[in-house]
């Protein structure tokens, strides 16, 4: 798998973890111990992307 390809996954992971969460927030019933860990998750792939797409 290329840098670029693996990247564009990420990039996927990330935008559906975004949506997961933004819904998530919006329900009353929101576990927010999963949201929290959902937003670590976005965080981590942020971070992986921006240290691919920069090295």
């Amino acid at each position: 798998m290329s840098v670029n390809s693996h990247v564009l996954e990420l990039r996927k992971k990330h935008d559906t973890l975004s949506n997961r969460v933004e819904e998530a927030q919006r329900s009353p019933a929101a576990d927010r111990l999963k949201v929290a860990e959902m937003k670590k998750q976005k965080l981590r792939l942020k971070e992986e992307i921006g240290r691919l797409t920069t090295a």
